[in-house]
Order: structure tokens, then sequence, then C-alpha cells
């Protein structure tokens, strides 16, 4: 039978450029190893294996983010007569022979694969000797990754693949509330034997996996089908482990400062290693930055102008008086701010909005776009001397404890009991971190609202929030008409044609 995946085994030497102590980002890398060379009895290859699943979640391709995100009322496609496939998603007009579709699917499959693969490769050191304690660990991580792809693959095209081995006469394709059971199911059996401690407290592989990366999956995963109660067990768990907080410092969060912050519970890590040339492990930035700038580092490469926040997100920030939220998740450019201001309601804006950042960077005016993502930017004095490319050195967040804290708030406020104090209390520490006020009795609409807030521009989080709420008014904003038949992105021809397990269950479907 033909396969539908082609996978390549992926073993690393050593600790590669995602975990950013210092030591291991100084040594140099070892490259990719065959099958046949692997001594199965070391531990050092063991964890080799452990690193190659890392390196295919961190591999991610500059598209794949965006074309998550793209569809939620923070977010406006920009771009302007490029990529129209990409502009046409964010209005719900979808074409299943464009590219990002097929990119998206493809990769992340084949991640799921991948890291499978690692999974099986590791029961062999377990078999040859190898520490099993320390084989579960490993195997665990791997799982959270397989589970987190699995759940945002889902998120966007609903019934998507369970893939539990590398044998392909396996693999099904199941509906997505099934799927997100089964990422539940697979946390449970993962979380006992990872490690009981913050991911930036790693001392083998700073800022890996932990019990607290796998608890957000799996409260992530019951939030999508509405099991409010596992997701505030979960959410509780992580408070009460006293393990996280939230970084003081908003805007710093998204910068260098934020690397391995406490509050990051899942992130991607890349590096420059310090030097002006040479080795540099970054990721695509330039696709959210803007298309014309005048930075305080003259040399200083600009962005593409693709990923626009949206002025329903900023006048709702702006109706909130939020400052430090709307500062870092919004550049501004003189025309954006003039066209705001014809609204009435935002004739007389704050002082502080201005084209010009904090750290000296002038956003000027550009034709693909009225404003920029300040959450994907790194202020030019950041950038390492001699490094040029915009956002380079950045890593890329994923999942953060005030999400976490949000997620808690939410299933408390929709029925669930809590153990690790009130939705209150926690939508405060959020709010006061933004320098608002507390709130008392708090609802779920003004949880929601928190989530809007505090998580704008970041991994399409508030689309699929309204998806599963239902909120199709939400969604239809500026001239957009959104309906829930619009939740899912068409399966990508290209993958119809060459999967049979994916083309019979689209046409048993259809049927």
């Amino acid at each position: 039978m033909k396969n539908i995946f082609n996978i390549r085994l992926i073993l690393f030497i050593l600790p590669v450029f995602m975990f950013t102590c210092e030591d291991q980002l100084d040594e140099q890398q070892e490259l990719v190893v065959v099958a046949d060379d692997i001594d199965y009895s070391s531990a050092d290859g063991a964890l080799g294996a452990l690193v190659g699943a890392y390196q295919k979640f961190n591999d991610i391709g500059w598209e794949q983010i965006p074309l998550l995100s793209v569809r939620g009322d923070d977010v406006n496609a920009g771009g302007l007569g490029d990529q129209q496939g990409f502009a046409d998603t964010d209005n719900f007009v979808y074409d299943n022979n464009f590219w990002m579709y097929n990119v998206f699917f493809e990769n992340w499959a084949q991640d799921i694969l991948q890291i499978t693969a690692q999974i099986e490769q590791l029961e062999k050191f377990r078999a040859a000797g190898v520490d099993s304690d320390l084989i579960d660990q490993y195997v665990s991580e791997c799982r959270v990754l397989r589970g987190f792809i699995t759940l945002e693959l889902s998120r966007m095209f609903g019934d998507v693949y369970k893939i539990e081995t590398t044998d392909q006469t396996q693999i099904q394709v199941l509906p997505k509330d099934e799927l997100m059971v089964w990422i539940s199911d697979e946390m449970d059996e993962s979380i006992p034997y990872l490690l009981d401690i913050a991911p930036n407290q790693r001392v083998d592989l700073p800022g890996g996996i932990t019990k607290y990366t796998g608890l957000s999956v799996k409260a992530m995963a019951n939030l999508e089908v509405g099991n409010y109660q596992n997701v505030a067990d979960a959410a509780g768990e992580i408070i009460n482990s006293n393990r996280f907080q939230l970084f003081d410092d908003y805007y710093h969060l998204f910068k260098l400062d934020g690397k391995l912050a406490n509050e990051n519970i899942l992130e991607i890590q890349y590096s420059d290693f310090g030097q002006a040339s040479g080795e540099n492990l970054s990721h695509l930035f330039a696709f959210y930055g803007p298309e014309n700038w005048t930075a305080a580092v003259p040399e200083a490469g600009s962005g593409w102008g693709f990923y626009e926040p949206s002025f329903k997100y900023i006048k709702f920030m702006l109706d909130r008086n939020e400052t430090v939220r709307l500062e870092t998740s919004v550049l501004f450019t003189d025309r954006g701010i003039a066209e705001l201001q014809t609204d009435p309601a935002y004739a007389t804006l704050p002082s502080w909005i201005s084209n010009t950042t904090r750290d000296g960077d002038i956003i000027n005016d550009y034709t693909r776009a009225y404003f920029s993502s300040g959450k994907h930017y790194l202020p030019s004095i950041e950038l390492t001397e001699g490094r040029i490319d915009y956002g380079t050195n950045k890593n890329y967040t994923v999942i953060r404890y005030s999400e976490v804290l949000l997620m808690y708030a939410e299933a408390l406020t929709r029925g669930a009991s809590g153990s690790a104090g009130s939705a209150d209390s926690a939508v405060n520490e959020v709010r006061n971190r933004a320098g608002l006020g507390n709130l008392s009795g708090v609802t779920s609409d003004q949880v929601m609202d928190e989530k809007f807030a505090e998580l704008g521009m970041e991994w399409g989080i508030r689309f699929y929030d309204m998806v599963r709420l239902g909120e199709t008014e939400e969604l239809s904003y500026d001239g957009r008409n959104f309906t829930m038949d619009k939740a899912f992105l068409p399966y990508p021809q290209a993958q119809l044609d060459q999967s049979y397990i994916l083309n019979d269950y689209n046409q048993n479907q259809n049927d």
C-alpha cells in the first residue's frame, strides 16, 4: 500500500539551539546522523533522539502561525495585492489549492509523524539498557509536543489524523472532538513522567517541556470541547504549583529580556550566539514587520507588512484605557493614526500614541497595512551588532502563564469548581500587570474581553475562542461575514490527491 508520508529519521548528537543555556549555545552543533550510526545503549544518544523531536517543532515555517491567526478579529492580513489567498482567508473565502493551506497541513502532519518516529527510536534505547525512567520522561515530552501540534492542526482543519505509530496502515482521521479527548488522555498518561519544575528551571534542556506544559495542553484541549472542570483542574494545578509568575514588564516580555521568562510555559528558542556573523538560528519575523521604517539602528532591515492589528482591536483597547498592552501589541503609522481619527469617537487619542516606539524606531507609512504587530517586533537597538534581519534573535512564545490564568477563570465562570482561588483573583492578576484595576464578580464575557486584550496577535487564540463559543457576530466585522461553516479550512487538494486515508474520510463526510 502506498505511503502518504515520507519519513526521514532525525537524530542529533548534542542538545541544540532551542535550549538557550549559554554553554550549549556556544558549542559547535552536530548534524543529523543516520540510524545505522546510533549507539542505542547511549543515554546521550537518547537525548539526541528527544532533541530531534524538538527540532521538528522548532522548524516551524514563517507562513504557518500567521495562517493560524489571520481569521481573528484582532488581526488583518495586510499585504495589499500580494498573497491574495492569505487575504481571502482573512475574509473567510477559502481556496483549497492555496499553497499556504497545503504547506501548513503537510508540514504539521509530517512533524507529528516524525515525532512519533522519535518515540519509536526512544523505545530502542530502552531495550538496549538506557534508564527506563529517563526514556519514560523523553517519550512523554514527545507526546506533549505531538499533542500540541495535533491540537493546532485540528483547530485549523477540524477532523485530522490521529497518529500513534509510523505504520501508516494504522493511521486514521478522527473528528475534532474525539481528537481533543485523545490529546487530553495523552497528557494524563504523560504528565506523571515529566519533570515537576518550570521549563526555565531545567538544567539539561533549559526551556524544555515539563509537567506544566503537559497540563497546559490538557487545559487547551478540554477548553475546545467545553469540559470546563478538566480545564479548571489542569490550570488550577499549574497555579497552585507556585512555579510561575507574570513577567513584571509586559512590553519587554516580548523582547530579549523575556527569553525563558518564568511566565513562558512553552516557547520556540533562537539564537545568533552573540556574534556579528556566522551561524544564526532564527525565525523569519519579517512577515509581521512594517515594510517601511526608520530604525534607530540605520542598517536594520524592515519587514514585509503582512500582519496587521485590526482597527476593531485597537478601538477595543482604547475603550478600555489600555496603555502598555496596546503599545506592546501595535506599531502605529501616521497613516493609521489619521485613519483611526476619522472616527469621531477617536478624534482625540492619548498623547503616547505615536509612530515612534519607545526604543526610537520610527514606523513610516507604507501601503500594505496601517499598523504592524508589536508582539513580533524586536527593537533595532536590541539586535546583535552586525545582525540586520528584522527580529532576528527573538524567541517565539507559544504558551504563557497569563493564558493559563484566564483559562482557569473562564472555566470557573462557566460552572467549574476551582482549587486555585477565584476567577476574580486570576483575572485581576493579569489586569494588575497591565496597570488596570480589579474587577469583582467576573463574568464569562469579562474573561473573554481580558483574553482579547492580553493575548491579541498570538497564535489565533481569539479566533478559536470565538469559534468554540459560536460568537459569529464578533468575527463578522469590517465587512466580513463569518458563519460557522467557515470554522475550518478545507483540506488542501494536494493532500486529498496523495492521501487515500484523508480522501476516503472526506468523501464519506460529504456523502
